[in-house]
């Protein structure tokens, strides 16, 4: 039994779905985060799975400057969750304008 493309991409997009519905229904910013690395994995399977597919290694290869462009973003979002806690105390998203006094 061998696993074809069609798994690999129905697993991606119940990923993605599952993320997507998270960052519009949740409210504390650091699930919303979770949400949106756990889209940004989905989108990385569907690649790896694409590059796969094709028997070329450009979508991994894709993957691997996406994986170091998220290393990035995880320093910035978690160190403006950071400040956002250490101004208000909490980290739920209305208070995120309390960063612009």
């Amino acid at each position: 039994m061998t696993v074809g493309l069609e798994q690999y991409i129905a697993v991606s997009a119940a990923l993605f779905a599952i993320g997507f519905f998270g960052v519009l229904r949740r409210k504390n910013t650091l699930v919303i985060y979770m949400c949106l690395e756990l889209m940004l994995n989905a989108s990385n399977l569907a690649l790896v799975a694409f590059s796969r597919y094709h028997g070329g290694m450009s979508g991994s290869v894709f993957v691997f400057f996406t994986i170091t462009v998220a290393a990035a973003e995880v320093a910035v979002g978690l160190a403006i969750i950071v400040a956002l806690f250490r101004k208000r105390q909490t980290v739920q998203v209305p208070d995120l304008n309390a960063l612009k006094n």
